[in-house]
């Protein structure tokens, strides 16, 4: 596989097997440069998140998709950080309730954890990490909101029915993508990305 896609774009391997996540960076990076998922470069496994911070997995998954394809690689790892429970579940977000990477308990287990507490503040954190050759780069982003009691709205992923960023009334369940990409931590993380690869293009 080369460099430049079949549509004339730069081509970037998303080491990701979360279609959610492909779908949500898609629709923010367009036609800038073409994403190839992992079902695309025929690969099928399950990359582990074994480190104690977003910035590792996320240099981690870059590193195994890059040794298996030998093309550029980004990859990314997001956390949802309560202030209240001292950053939990943070890098565990998925397997917060199991290794089962249930939602629907992880959210459960959530809500049970703030129950009696007032303070509801927390944050979703986006770390990438960017494979050009041997070179790593990293982009974070960050959207501060707030937990709430109930689920509400049926769109989105994960967390997404509980929290409701700062800014708005609706959790990310309760929007459109479009809307969730005005504030999303992945969108700004995405947008940083885009800046630095539209900047190393005219560079190079």
């Amino acid at each position: 596989m080369d460099k430049i896609g079949s549509k004339g774009f730069m081509k970037l391997v998303f080491a990701t097997n979360n279609q959610h996540k492909v779908e949500e960076i898609r629709k923010v990076v367009g036609n800038q440069f073409e994403i190839i998922t992992l079902f695309e470069a025929g690969i099928n496994i399950d990359i582990e998140e074994p480190h104690n911070t977003l910035h590792e997995n996320a240099s981690e998954k870059c590193a195994v998709i890059h040794r298996l394809t030998g093309l550029d690689v980004f990859s990314e790892d997001t956390g949802l950080e309560v202030e209240a429970l001292n950053g939990e579940p943070g890098v565990k977000s998925a397997r917060y309730a199991g290794e089962g990477r249930d939602f629907q308990a992880n959210i459960d287990k959530l809500i049970h954890n703030l129950e009696g507490i007032t303070n509801r503040k927390a944050r979703f954190r986006t770390v990438i990490s960017l494979l050009l050759g041997r070179q790593e780069y990293l982009f974070e982003g960050i959207c501060n909101g707030q937990i709430i009691k109930e689920q509400k709205g049926l769109k989105g992923f994960g967390y997404d029915p509980v929290f409701v960023p700062d800014g708005s009334n609706k959790t990310f369940a309760e929007m459109s993508l479009d809307e969730k990409n005005v504030l999303s931590h992945r969108k700004k993380a995405v947008a940083q990305l885009l800046d630095f690869l539209s900047a190393n293009a005219q560079n190079n």
